[in-house]
């Protein structure tokens, strides 16, 4: 029996011994761990936030018309450049029949109160020449000439005033039949001008379409849109996270998805000061006034994103933020520096801006410092490593 248990506890000490043998000797088949090592590099390092949006004119003009009527032609297409004052369409006006037959009651009204002024004119015309006879022989006194003379200048006013009247209710029955009227000179009310200068943008209605002019109840219909195409801006909306690291006067950067390989340099000129809930998020509109596009044409309504750059620095000593490590208790950063073959020292760094993948490095470190790359992973070479 003593014999057994003595066979079995050599058997266990040979296994074990065999066992820490192999152990040992794959542990010296193994490579020596061996730290990459990487230089600093000039960098110019930008902090920037992004936002979502699209260009649009800065003045878009709405041209509407200033009556009522059907469009009998359109004279422009989208696309095309007008200049201030060129015929955009022309309307035929359809009247009121209410609006119509009110303003022929009116001509018969101020007919009818003409003719009447005109008789009592003539009344008063031979009056005042029977008085003026007996006030030149001295027959009545200048007080009561002066009463005659007054009542026939008032009569020959209210001739001259009930003529206007006529003519005015004949030019409103001509503009409500026709649209237009020959009172009003070269200004056809029926033809829609463009009021300023600028590119089609879009042209809503057809030939056939019924308009109607702005008034206090109604916008009236739009005929055109026109906008000066060298003046764009960028609208676009930012996250209430990012709105409190903005300012005006910022620099964007804009790139249009349609326009590839071109950025468009820009200003941040005005941010919302109330937020809109979309998506469970509260959005914040921006808006940037792009510059220098005399010689790049950039349709409306193309979607574009901005980047506000927030801080820049240019050609600085940088290292990848994935070097930099952090002392446990102060958070203070440093890294590790080579001082010989595989020999390393700590030295704590002061750091600048990052973009997440490069980090400004002002003091603690030079260019010509080899810092061991702590986190590499093994098997994976580092970009610009030494060994």
């Amino acid at each position: 029996m003593k014999r057994t248990t003595t066979v079995i506890l050599l058997i266990v000490i040979v296994a074990a011994f065999a066992t820490a043998l192999i152990y040992l000797w794959q542990k010296n088949q193994e490579d020596p761990i061996v730290y990459a090592t990487e230089t600093p590099s000039q960098q110019t390092i930008v902090v920037k936030t992004m936002a979502t949006g699209s260009i649009v004119p800065k003045e878009e003009v709405l041209i509407k018309p200033n009556i009522s009527g059907v469009v009998e032609e359109v004279f422009i297409e989208a696309g095309e450049f007008v200049q201030q004052g060129d015929l955009i369409a022309q309307i035929r006006v359809i009247p009121n029949v209410s609006n119509l037959t009110s303003a022929k009651n009116n001509i018969a009204s101020n007919r009818t109160a003409l003719e009447t002024a005109e008789i009592n004119f003539k009344t008063q015309k031979a009056v005042y020449d029977r008085q003026k006879e007996l006030f030149d022989k001295g027959v009545i006194a200048a007080n009561e000439f002066d009463q005659v003379n007054n009542t026939y200048l008032q009569a020959k006013q209210q001739v001259e005033q009930a003529r206007i009247n006529l003519q005015q209710s004949r030019q409103n029955y001509d503009i409500i039949k026709t649209g237009t009227t020959s009172g009003l000179g070269n200004i056809a009310q029926t033809q829609v001008r463009a009021t300023v200068a600028g590119m089609v943008l879009d042209v809503p209605i057809k030939e056939g379409n019924q308009v109607i002019e702005a008034n206090n109840f109604n916008e009236g219909t739009s005929i055109a849109s026109l906008a000066d195409i060298k003046k764009m801006i960028f609208e676009g909306k930012i996250d209430e996270s990012e709105v409190g690291k903005i300012k005006e006067g910022l620099p964007l950067e804009i790139t249009v998805g349609a326009i590839e390989n071109t950025k468009f340099d820009a200003v941040l000129d005005y941010i919302a000061p109330k937020g809109i809930a979309e998506n469970g998020a509260i959005q914040f509109s921006i808006k940037g006034s792009l510059k220098n596009l005399d010689s790049t044409f950039i349709r409306a309504g193309l979607s574009a994103n901005a980047s506000i750059i927030l801080d820049k620095a240019d050609k600085v000593l940088a290292i990848r933020e994935a070097l930099v490590q952090y002392d446990r208790k102060t958070q203070k950063p440093f890294v590790e520096v080579a001082v010989g073959d595989q020999e390393f020292e700590r030295r704590e760094i002061e750091l600048g801006i990052s973009d997440g993948i490069y980090v400004e490095v002002k003091n603690g470190i030079s260019k010509s410092d080899n810092i061991k790359i702590w986190n590499q992973i093994q098997g994976m070479p580092a970009l610009g490593s030494r060994n």
